[in-house]
């Protein structure tokens, strides 16, 4: 996971909650809590239209961090280029094992998840379940890329399928057949 030495984040800072994903911190609070002041971390996940108060005394253990290196998504990157696995247990299981990954917010796992998940544009083979999920990792590994490289998340969307060697432009034909049906 991506180094949390350090917690002291100001306003306009993008952390990484492993629940959620990037948001941007808003700023801190106190607020009295059983009647104890606690100081809060007020971070917005403006993709989620959500607000989420953390306590600064547990925000190591909450899962809260800063966006990873770029060394750390390099590993990332080098991971979905890497080759599938694909294990022959029960689909449940490795669904529940997929969510995991992607909840623990660690850009190598939610890589993971993805290079295990391609389809190559003319396999029609994947369930509706795995679609939910594939689409979840790849929109949780886009914004983080994206807040890294600091690119808009449907540039670092494109990338990412570029890498995977899925070709978009079919994609967006087909969303746009949709629409105008």
């Amino acid at each position: 996971m991506a180094d949390n030495d350090n917690f002291d984040f100001a306003k306009g800072d993008y952390v990484v909650y492993a629940a959620h994903g990037v948001g941007q911190v808003e700023g801190t609070e106190t607020q009295t809590i059983g009647g104890v002041e606690v100081k809060l971390y007020v971070v917005s996940f403006e993709k989620d239209r959500m607000r989420l108060k953390i306590p600064v005394m547990k925000a190591s253990t909450s899962g809260l961090r800063r966006l990873s290196s770029a060394d750390h998504m390099d590993t990332a990157i080098k991971t979905l280029k890497g080759k599938a696995r694909i294990r022959r247990t029960m689909w449940s299981r490795r669904a529940q094992e997929y969510e995991t990954k992607i909840n623990s917010g660690d850009p190598v796992a939610i890589a993971e998840v993805l290079r295990d998940l391609k389809r190559s544009n003319d396999d029609s083979e994947q369930s509706y379940s795995e679609r939910q999920i594939y689409q979840s990792a790849l929109e949780r590994l886009a914004r983080e890329v994206a807040a890294v490289e600091k690119i808009t998340e449907g540039k670092a969307t494109q990338q990412l399928e570029d890498i995977m060697g899925i070709k978009r432009d079919d994609l967006i034909e087909e969303d746009d057949e949709r629409e105008a049906a």
